[in-house]
């Protein structure tokens, strides 16, 4: 695999993504680009899971990319993170350096495996809600109304995907999108999994330590700032959560039971998303998130010699 030029590891929450692609970027005098799409907000560090400290190995810090690029409040989407990453994989080669791509947010990394145009399209909030109310079936007849070059594109496997597909041909009936031409990227994907009852207990143990150490003061924070309560719960479930109890609707420990529940789902989810990038052909090398990181840095070199 001595022709890759981008190493990929990804995996679910709490598989110890960050430590070993530090440990990696260490051997191979490599550079971060973070796919994680609430990382990339300042002051939103444990609710995060940014893990920061996670960056320092033997007392220097490995360079990142993506990490505390907007405020809070602000909105990032799948084109804006592919032009970012795109600008970061340039200047990490251009410093002679490893890029190493990793996260857990699958549809950030399947982007740059399809490398589709129409991650440009904007979201349309007024369409969607109109076809929400179709069925399945409806909204497939609906589709292919469209010139057949509209929805070529089109993935029919599931209601949101119909309705991004026809929001896309919607759009395509009055613009044109210029073509974009990327860098050529040639990947060798790495993928952490745990067993399923390793993988909850490490979710737990780890919520525990955020709540314990500041998570709770972190959201409480953010909204003294003016960061909008709405926003807040649109950035994911620990801030859904904390919000909720901030607001005097659940007891600590319905907050932490209720929020363990939905970040382990949350983690299934994620791996049913990295199943169906292999469906759509991508080669995914999993390895067992158990094993020593020391371990699986040593195969990762062997792989990518």
């Amino acid at each position: 695999m001595a022709d890759q030029n981008l190493i990929i590891i990804l995996g679910a929450t709490a598989s110890g993504k960050t430590k070993l692609a530090v440990q990696v970027a260490n051997e191979l005098n490599g550079e971060i680009i973070s796919a994680d799409s609430r990382q990339i907000f300042r002051k939103m560090n444990i609710g995060t899971g940014k893990d920061l400290h996670e960056y320092e190995i033997n007392n220097k810090i490995i360079p990142h990319h993506l990490i505390d690029i907007l405020d809070p409040g602000e909105r990032y989407h799948v084109d804006a993170f592919k032009n970012d990453f795109y600008d970061a994989f340039e200047l990490i080669n251009g410093r002679g350096k490893q890029p190493i791509l990793c996260g857990g947010t699958g549809m950030y990394i399947h982007s740059l495996l399809q490398n589709q145009q129409y991650t440009a399209v904007p979201n349309n909030a007024v369409l969607r809600a109109e076809l929400e109310v179709y069925e399945q079936e409806q909204l497939a007849i609906r589709l292919h109304t469209y010139p057949p070059a509209h929805i070529a594109h089109a993935d029919v496997s599931s209601k949101k995907r119909l309705i991004r597909a026809i929001e896309i041909a919607e759009y395509l009936q009055d613009h044109h999108l210029a073509e974009k031409k990327w860098p050529e990227i040639k990947p060798v994907i790495f993928g952490l999994k745990n067993q399923v009852e390793l993988t909850r207990s490490n979710i737990l143990a780890r919520l525990e330590h955020r709540l314990k150490n500041g998570m709770i003061e972190e959201v409480s924070e953010l909204i003294s700032s003016g960061v909008d309560k709405e926003m807040l719960v649109f950035y994911g479930l620990e801030y859904k959560f904390i919000v909720s109890y901030l607001e005097g609707l659940l007891t600590y420990e319905q907050l932490k039971f209720n929020l363990g529940i939905a970040i382990c789902q949350y983690a299934k989810r994620q791996n049913t998303f990295f199943r169906k990038m292999e469906k759509d052909g991508v080669n995914i090398i999993w390895l067992d998130a158990a094993s020593s990181t020391d371990l699986l840095t040593a195969y990762i070199l062997e792989k990518t010699k």
